[in-house]
C-alpha cells in the first residue's frame, strides 16, 4: 500500500474530544472513512486535516474541502459538508437519492441511529478528494 502523509492540526483532536461520547464514535467513523478512502486513492499522497469554521476539515492537492460536524441544535444527527459552489452534492443526489438525506447543495445528513452505506459514502468522499481532476466528468467518476 502506498504511503499517505497526513498533516493534522492538533486542534482537530480537541474538537473530537468535545463531542458527546456516542457522537464522537460516529464522527471517528467518518474521519476513519475519509482517511481510509484517501489511502486507497492512487494519486492522493497527502491529506490535510484542519479546522474550518471550527469543524474538522479535510483537503487534498486536487480536492474540494470536505468537512464533518455535529451540532448541539440537532443532537440526533451529524453531517458531512461539501463546497456549495461545487457540483458534488448535485451529482450525489442524482446517483444516491435513495441512500442519503441531503440538504441544499452542500450537506449529507446522517441520523444518529442510521446505518451508513459505506461503499456509497466512500464514493462521495473519493469524488471530493479529487474533485478538480473529475469535475469535468458528468458523474464525477462515481
Amino acid at each position: 500500500m502506498k504511503k499517505l502523509i497526513i498533516k493534522s492540526d492538533p486542534k482537530v483532536n480537541e474538537v473530537f474530544s468535545n463531542y458527546p461520547e456516542d457522537i464522537r464514535a460516529k464522527m471517528d467513523f467518518l474521519r476513519g472513512l475519509i482517511i481510509e478512502t484517501a489511502h486507497e486513492m492512487q494519486f492522493v499522497n497527502e491529506l490535510t486535516e484542519t479546522l474550518k469554521w471550527g469543524e474538522p476539515s479535510y483537503i487534498t492537492k486536487h480536492g474540494s474541502t470536505l468537512r464533518i460536524d455535529w451540532k448541539k441544535k440537532t443532537p440526533d444527527q451529524y453531517s458531512m459538508y461539501f463546497q456549495c459552489s461545487s457540483r458534488l452534492v448535485k451529482v450525489f443526489r442524482t446517483i444516491f437519492k435513495e441512500r442519503f438525506q441531503f440538504e441544499a447543495n452542500r450537506v449529507i445528513i446522517f441520523q444518529s441511529n442510521q446505518k451508513i452505506p459505506v461503499w456509497e459514502l466512500k464514493a462521495c468522499i473519493k469524488a471530493a478528494l479529487h474533485y478538480h481532476k473529475v469535475k469535468h466528468l458528468i458523474n464525477l467518476g462515481i
